[in-house]
């Protein structure tokens, strides 16, 4: 008997329950969306000449000294103001008896290593660059602070080496358009690059 009166209250509620449920639209939530990004067009501009190398780089970025305590005469920025990016770069000289390349060599690569826990991917590649020599390029995925890195050497004279960072909160996922933007640019000031002395 127990047993009937639980089930026929079971099924009373269920019913009240269907019924209080009827007539009104089931609310479904929003799908998760990115923030639009609008990109302009490709420019570039050409490096004033107090460098000892010469490129063309983003007309939608703006040439920074570098003001880190251990920047160096050669070093700038690349700051891309409308994404909040900027594209640190750094220069050596070889021919200073100070500096030894294969330490260089290291360093690079172990500042693409450092991002190991946070990357569910690291690519490293080499593309020829118009020069005649070839540049190391790495593409960083995942929730790390640099997504781009790369470095190239006439192994020398010269060593030049930079790493693309962003100042935002969001979420690599949605600065995938701003990343494959200024990777474009970073592969155009590489394929210009020319060594003056």
């Amino acid at each position: 008997m127990k047993r009937k009166l639980v089930t026929g209250l079971l099924a009373s509620f269920m019913g009240l329950l269907f019924l209080s449920a009827c007539g009104e639209e089931a609310v479904v939530p929003k799908p998760k969306g990115y923030n639009r990004i609008d990109l302009p067009e490709f420019g570039y501009q050409t490096l004033p000449d107090t460098f000892p190398y010469s490129l063309i780089y983003s007309t939608h970025a703006q040439l920074m000294p570098d003001t880190f305590s251990t920047a160096e005469r050669y070093y700038c920025n690349l700051v891309y103001t409308d994404f909040d990016a900027v594209v640190q770069i750094t220069y050596k000289d070889l021919t200073n008896p100070n500096i030894d390349l294969d330490v260089l060599l290291t360093d690079a690569f172990a500042l693409t290593m450092k991002h190991n826990p946070k990357a569910y991917q690291i690519n490293e590649s080499l593309i020829g660059i118009k020069n005649g020599q070839v540049a190391s390029v790495t593409e960083l995925s995942g929730e790390v602070p640099t997504q781009f890195q790369f470095f190239t050497t006439d192994s020398t004279r010269h060593f030049f080496r930079g790493a693309l960072y962003f100042n935002t909160a969001l979420k690599n996922d949605s600065l995938a358009p701003v990343i494959e933007f200024v990777k474009k640019d970073v592969v155009e000031m590489l394929n210009s690059l020319e060594w003056k002395y």
